[in-house]
């Protein structure tokens, strides 16, 4: 076993590992955080295993004289920690250390750090595999939960790290279990892809080599669907659609955006182009006209089949369907346009929008291009940012005898036209322009 030092605990984890260690027992830091350190990047999780534990009660003891204390899990196998304002969760093995680590998915989060002797504990060569970037299975028991093929291709998007030959064979092997796996699992790996995957190409041609991406037809009806070469040097859609997301998520970490602007960001741009696959035309040049909207249906398809919220397809369809509303404008977009636009958009925001614009041009390879987006998102900025509420309202209506009933939802729409396109600016001026509607 090496010897080095990679964590800096605090000090309430550190009181931890020293309650366990005074009744005997040898707590190891494991998982994430060891592979983490080992590639020198920032970690959220420190996960404790605890092993040796020969009286549980004298270890809930010693525990409690550090925080607050509680056993969690149906078997009361992990005990939570509440010391300095954090928890902290400690799993009880009563495995041998090697066996405990064969039962992980990866080799390179089979490894564990002993924070008392300074030991990393690698036994089935995870940071060799680190080393070489490759992601391997640990064990037969990989197999023991199928969702471990798509937590796979989470750290394929990540790490952009390659997978294993034999852990490929074991991936297309566990296709077939895929209706396991609850909807609710399956939106958990793609949330983490799309919150912090950066390696998007790969992460698709992961679910592609491991048989996985015939669970997600929508995206895998976009591969062999040919693109201008013009416009789209990068090759078919599919591969597009990678280089657009992976794009989506290097403009969010420049941009700093939450977590959920960026899933919303990053998705959004992975099924943009999903209409592409019924409407494009092969003749003397390859057209795609209509496919911003035709691909609505099949964008929804698939955040269904990942599990998406309502909230996020809320704000991913409306920019599916409006991402190509720029093209028809030449020069710089008009006042009227902008606000028609971010009217359409709905949920979504005219940020929304433009990250996706950006990401599609961005995501071409070499005949990527300027985006356009940004003049519009300046106008949209100038002018409140978000759609105006309607002046006209249907008190005015009633108040000149209309009965509420169809005719007012048409009359309305009609005036929040005239209302973006600027005909009238203020409660007066929708007033008016009603009464001369009426005449």
């Amino acid at each position: 076993m090496a010897q080095l030092s990679l964590l800096d605990l605090t000090p309430g984890a550190r009181a931890v590992v020293e309650a366990c260690r005074r009744v005997g027992a040898r707590p190891l830091v494991v998982g994430g955080a060891i592979r983490d350190a080992l590639l020198g990047v920032a970690s959220k999780d420190l996960d404790i295993e605890v092993h040796g534990v020969t009286d549980r009660a004298l270890l809930l003891a010693a525990l409690a004289e550090v925080g607050a204390v509680a056993e969690q899990g149906a078997s009361f196998d992990v005990i939570a920690v509440r010391v300095d304002g954090a928890d902290l969760d400690l799993s009880i093995s009563d495995a041998p250390i090697d066996l405990a680590f064969s039962r992980r998915d990866f080799t390179i989060n089979a490894m564990g750090w002993d924070p008392i002797t300074d030991e990393l504990i690698d036994p089935f060569g995870g940071q060799r595999d680190l080393a070489r970037a490759i992601l391997r299975h640990t064990s037969a028991s990989f197999g023991d939960d199928p969702l471990r093929v798509l937590r796979g291709v989470q750290f394929v998007g990540r790490f952009g790290f390659a997978l294993a030959a034999e852990t490929k064979g074991v991936c297309r092997e566990l296709a077939p279990r895929f209706d396991e796996l609850a909807t609710e699992r399956v939106w958990e790996e793609w949330r983490k892809l799309a919150r912090r995957a950066r390696f998007w190409p790969e992460a698709l041609d992961a679910l592609k080599q491991t048989g996985w991406l015939a669970h997600f037809p929508d995206l895998d009806a976009t591969r062999g669907v040919k693109q201008d070469p013009i416009w789209h040097s990068e090759g078919d859609v599919f591969t597009h659609l990678g280089l657009a997301a992976g794009k989506a998520a290097e403009f969010a970490e420049r941009d700093g955006l939450s977590d959920t602007d960026r899933e919303v960001a990053v998705l959004a741009a992975l099924v943009h182009d999903f209409g592409k696959v019924t409407h494009t035309e092969i003749g003397e040049r390859i057209t795609s006209h209509g496919h911003a909207e035709a691909g609505v249906e099949p964008a929804r398809a698939f955040l269904a089949e990942i599990g998406a919220p309502r909230h996020v397809e809320a704000r991913i369809l409306p920019v599916v369907r409006e991402h190509m509303a720029h093209v028809s404008m030449q020069g710089s977009p008009s006042r009227p346009a902008v606000r028609r636009l971010m009217r359409r958009l709905g949920d979504a925001s005219i940020h929304d929008w433009a990250r996706v614009v950006d990401a599609d041009c961005a995501g071409r390879g070499a005949s990527s291009k300027a985006s356009p987006a940004g003049a519009w998102v300046t106008i949209a900025e100038s002018i409140g940012g978000a759609p105006a509420r309607g002046l006209l309202t249907g008190e005015h209506l009633i108040a000149r005898g209309l009965r509420p009933g169809p005719e007012f939802g048409r009359i309305l729409g009609e005036a929040l036209a005239a209302q973006d396109d600027e005909v009238f600016a203020d409660e007066a001026g929708a007033v008016e322009w009603f009464d001369a509607r009426a005449r």
